[in-house]
Formats: structure tokens, sequence, C-alpha cells
């Protein structure tokens, strides 16, 4: 079981009353005051998972979005998402004029573990960047040799939670508050173990759960859903903590609202839903 050196603070319960809201949007608003989202993924055979990502940072609010990904992936971003500035990348180099312009990255959905996504995270490792850390960065962080920068956010399931903490499943699971704010303390990054009841933890000690969600929402591609809505609050000027927390209860309250007709939920059907419940929360127009 996790040991911590604090006791547990008190937990925050997220609930529609209770959530970080965005400011709302002046007329004059123009694309290039909501931030601009990199998304690094996609390796051959998962370019889902950075589409999915993706198309839930370009739904969610973010000014710009831009995807690094495997070439042969571009044809099929550019026919799906023809909004996102999609770009081959084959190597680090090319990464680091794309990390010049961004104000915030996510990376991990699809990325793989080989030679090119850990090329191309330890250059993004290496950028001033609020990030997002999901999926194989995770992976890769708990092989050593990477650290996430300050102001980031990475969002394990237990498994990968018991990977980045050298521990088994068995031991989140038994004391989720408390892997939650190892994880946070360890990386000194705002971290969400998700799940049943899913955890935000700040290494400031700050703990919340969100209890909404579903049993329909045990499919694949909901953390590459989460991580690029993340991404999208991040860059429109949310703290880490705060957009984590109204990310996880945007997550799980689509979930919970589209898990209402049964099996069968795909990852994508949440991306409107949680559009619908950001504008009923914090409306664009005040």
């Amino acid at each position: 079981m996790p040991q911590t050196k604090h006791p547990l603070p008190d937990i925050q319960l997220l609930t529609a009353g209770q959530l970080p809201r965005l400011a709302a949007r002046p007329m004059d608003a123009h694309k290039g005051q909501f931030g601009h989202v990199l998304l690094i993924g996609g390796d051959r055979g998962f370019a889902g998972a950075a589409l999915l990502a993706a198309e839930s940072a370009l739904r969610s609010g973010a000014g710009l979005v831009s995807l690094a990904t495997r070439s042969e992936h571009v044809a099929a971003a550019g026919a799906r998402l023809p909004e996102v500035m999609t770009l081959g990348t084959h190597s680090a180099n090319q990464l680091l004029e794309l990390l010049a312009r961004a104000t915030v990255l996510v990376a991990g959905p699809g990325l793989g573990q080989g030679a090119w996504g850990r090329s191309l995270l330890s250059a993004a490792a290496n950028a001033p960047l609020p990030q997002v850390w999901d999926a194989d960065a995770l992976n890769l962080l708990a092989q050593g040799g990477l650290q996430v920068p300050s102001g980031s956010v990475m969002t394990p399931h237990p498994g990968e939670a018991a990977r980045l903490l050298g521990l088994a499943t068995a031991d989140i699971q038994a004391d989720r508050p408390a892997a939650a704010l190892a994880l946070s303390r360890k990386y000194g990054v705002v971290a969400v173990l998700k799940g049943a009841g899913s955890l935000v933890a700040s290494p400031d000690g700050r703990l919340a759960r969100c209890d909404a969600g579903h049993p329909a929402m045990a499919t694949a591609g909901l953390g590459d859903v989460l991580a690029g809505l993340l991404g999208a609050l991040l860059a429109q000027g949310l703290p880490a903590f705060e957009a984590a927390c109204l990310a996880v209860w945007l997550h799980a309250s689509a979930g919970e609202q589209q898990g209402k007709m049964g099996r069968g939920l795909a990852a994508s059907d949440l991306i409107p839903a949680i559009r619908q419940l950001l504008e009923e929360q914090a409306p664009c127009l005040s």
C-alpha cells in the first residue's frame, strides 16, 4: 500500500455546483486567446487514439489544435478533422518547431513505447509548457530517464499508477486516495487516478473525487478523450488542479449521460455531450 508522510486531507467531492469555471468570452474574442494544444501520438496502428484526443481538444474550446503523428496518418486525420493542423513527424528535431508555437502539450494517446515515441516524448519533456501525460507517455515515464514538467497533469489508470509507484495494482486499489497523493508528490504534478470514483491530487495536498460515471464507460478510447479535454482547459487558462477537476467531472458526467443508453458506448459519443455540459457550466457568452 502506498505510504504517505502526511495524513490524508479532506476529500472534496466534485459536484455541478462546485466546479472551476472558464471565463465568458468577449464579443471580440479571437483564436489566439484560447491556447494552442499540440498533441503527440498515433504510432503505427494507433492513429485513432490521437484523433480522439485531438477532436476532444478541438470541441472543448482550444483556440488551435495541432497533431504530430506518423506521416501515414496525415491523410486520414485531414479527412476526419480538417480543423486540426496535422503534421507527419519523424524525429524530435521536427517536433522542436511545433513545440515553440504550442502553449499546451498532450502526450501519450497512441504514442507507443518504441524508439519513435520515446524520442518525441524526450523532446516534449524538455519543453517549458504545461503538459498532459497519458497512456504510453506514462509507461515510458515508469521506465525511467524522463521527468514531467511542472504545472502538468498525469492521468494514469490503476495499472499505470502501479508501474509509476513500483507497486501492485491491488495496492493502488486498496487505498486509492493515498496512491493519488503519492503519485502527485513523487512527480510534482497533478495526478488524476482514473477508475470508479476518479481522484484528482495536487502536490500541495489537495484531493478531489468524482462519483459520476457509468459502467458502460468500460471501453477503449475514453482516456484519450479525457486527455484532449484536459489539454483544452489548460490552454484556456485554468490552472492544472482546477482544469483536472473540471475535466474529470465533465468526462464522467458525459459518460453517465450517454451510458443510460446501455452497452455499446463509444468514446467519441462523449465529445458532443462534454461540449454541451461545458456550456451549461460556463456559458461562452455571459
